[in-house]
């Protein structure tokens, strides 16, 4: 798990190298209290998420397996397989459930999260 408790003008702060995340793959970042769950496409889009499974309870989600449903870019979690879609954070077999999704962004090599104050 990556931990920063430096944050930086309007909650953006740096969590990792890009090369750190192998694309298709996810890492945890520990912001403030926040757990954070940032995805590298093979592509480098970036994506980050609440690493929080609001189904099993467990702070799972950036080892989940990401992949493509229905054309709709999602992480299933590990735990009970629920589907979080990357960009709105939406759980596919749940609408009533979702989690947090946050901006981020690469610049100069490195990955940024925007979560807020924590």
């Amino acid at each position: 798990m990556t931990h920063s408790n430096e944050f930086h003008g309007g909650g953006w702060t740096p969590v990792c190298a890009l090369d750190d995340i192998s694309p298709s793959m996810g890492v945890c970042a520990l912001l403030g209290r926040r757990q954070v769950a940032v995805f590298r496409m093979p592509d480098d889009r970036l994506f980050a998420l609440d690493n929080h499974d609001p189904h099993s309870g467990a702070n799972v989600l950036s080892r989940g397996i990401v992949g493509d449903l229905a054309g709709e870019l999602v992480v299933a979690s590990p735990m009970y397989k629920h589907h979080y879609k990357l960009h709105t954070g939406e759980c596919v077999e749940d609408a009533q459930t979702s989690v947090a999704v946050y901006p981020v962004k690469s610049c100069n090599g490195k990955v940024w999260v925007c979560a807020g104050e924590d």
